[in-house]
């Protein structure tokens, strides 16, 4: 209950400032290319090494990213290229924040670590897999945004990964963005393979669906011819 409506309350927030945006006139992709910029900015604060301040950029930004889509079907400015440039962004966003975290963990520092640079790498190619898995299956089948890994997953683990950065502690729930790292590197595989098996299992089941309308269609074709000549 208490957790509804804390849910409720940020949702009429977020609510009133997307109408404060629409009635201000305000363009939906400015609001994208912010969000993106934010995300840059979250990038270079991971790698040098401000995990906080870094989660707290991401906050922001990801709220941005929420903003633009609702801004604009409420001012009536959805626009297909408006569409690309989000999901295209959205892709930046994504990489800059792995490049960033591979840039400190590949640092000459008392954090430095190759495997947790291998693994921000693996995360990376993960996730662009994902996307692209996404976007090429969509050209062949009506949706594929299957699997557990999505873009928001991805956004919430890094958060929960750079909040709970603090150096030093021996806090269990503390600097728990390596895990964070492999969660996404394994996770990001397994969420572009159920999407390879979503879209193939769809793919097999419409072209089992062809031969039957091909059988029908020529079983039609000479009634029709029959009609025809009587």
């Amino acid at each position: 209950m208490f957790g509804a409506s804390i849910g409720r309350a940020a949702q009429r927030i977020i609510d009133a400032i997307v109408r404060w945006l629409a009635l201000g006139h305000i363009n939906p992709n400015i609001l994208t290319v912010i969000g993106v910029a934010l995300n840059v900015g979250c990038g270079l604060l991971f790698g040098l090494g401000w995990f906080f301040a870094a989660g707290i950029a991401l906050v922001v930004a990801n709220l941005f990213d929420m903003l633009d889509g609702q801004v604009a079907r409420l001012s009536g400015r959805v626009t297909r290229f408006g569409g690309f440039l989000d999901s295209s962004l959205d892709r930046l966003s994504d990489m800059v924040v792995f490049v960033g975290l591979m840039v400190f963990y590949a640092r000459d520092t008392e954090a430095h670590s190759t495997l947790n640079v291998f693994l921000a790498g693996a995360g990376l190619m993960g996730s662009v897999m994902v996307s692209y898995a996404s976007a090429r299956a969509e050209s062949l089948i009506p949706k594929c945004d299957v699997g557990f890994l999505r873009r928001p997953e991805r956004v919430v683990l890094f958060i929960i990964g750079a909040l709970s950065t603090h150096p030093g502690s021996s806090n269990f729930f503390a600097n728990r963005m390596p895990a964070v790292l492999w969660v996404l590197a394994v996770g990001s595989y397994w969420t572009f393979a159920h999407r390879m098996y979503h879209t193939w299992r769809e793919l097999t089941k419409a072209e089992a669906k062809t031969p039957n309308v091909d059988a029908e269609a020529s079983y039609d074709r000479p009634k029709r011819a029959e009609v025809a000549i009587s």
